[in-house]
């Protein structure tokens, strides 16, 4: 088996150790990893710089560059992903704003997508997700599940297409069986 030679793990938890969604991503990546595999973690729970004014100027044309500082490393770490998993609670339906500003960063015209006639054009093909999330109630995949379908579009947007799912969705329902689930989903990605 092969396995990810760079692989980006997003977490959006600010729960530590005791979050169910950095638990499963860490078995994804010991799944997905070998001895050669680097691993590069950006935790962004406590919070990433939201999309302003400066920020928007810089990114269509301004001198000043300084509003793009956190976007260009965020960027750099996604261009040099092999595989990217994103972990990340359920919070109301949705991801929490920690990780939508980091969408809101790495998105970007002209780096990460490009506009045609056709409609937007993703720019990072070739790369690898797994999307690894919780839920004390909501169902993936279910009507009010909006972080699934949003993330897996994200992705697509940029250009990443291959997306698995690992879910421990309505923990608060039945924990034992959500993570069987979650788990039996882990042991069926392909390395």
């Amino acid at each position: 088996m092969s396995s990810a030679n760079i692989i980006l793990n997003v977490v959006a938890s600010p729960r530590g150790e005791a979050s169910v969604s950095r638990q499963l991503a860490g078995k994804v990546i010991d799944r997905l990893s070998d001895g050669s595999t680097q691993i590069i973690t950006r935790d962004v729970s406590d919070g990433v710089p939201v999309v302003d004014g400066a920020w928007i100027g810089a990114a269509h044309g301004g001198d000043d560059k300084t509003p793009l500082t956190t976007s260009e490393e965020l960027v750099a770490e996604v261009k040099a992903a092999d595989h990217i998993v994103i972990a990340t609670p359920i919070w109301n339906f949705g991801v929490p704003a920690a990780l939508k500003a980091w969408v809101d960063q790495i998105a970007r015209a002209g780096v990460t997508f490009k506009y045609s006639e056709a409609g937007p054009v993703g720019l990072l093909e070739g790369k690898r997700a797994t999307i690894v999330i919780s839920s004390g109630g909501t169902e993936a995949g279910s009507e009010i599940d909006f972080a699934t379908p949003y993330l897996k579009h994200v992705l697509g947007f940029i250009g990443v297409h291959d997306v698995d799912l690992v879910a421990a969705d309505r923990l608060m329902v039945d924990a034992d069986a959500s993570m069987a689930k979650a788990d039996a989903a882990i042991n069926a990605l392909a390395a």
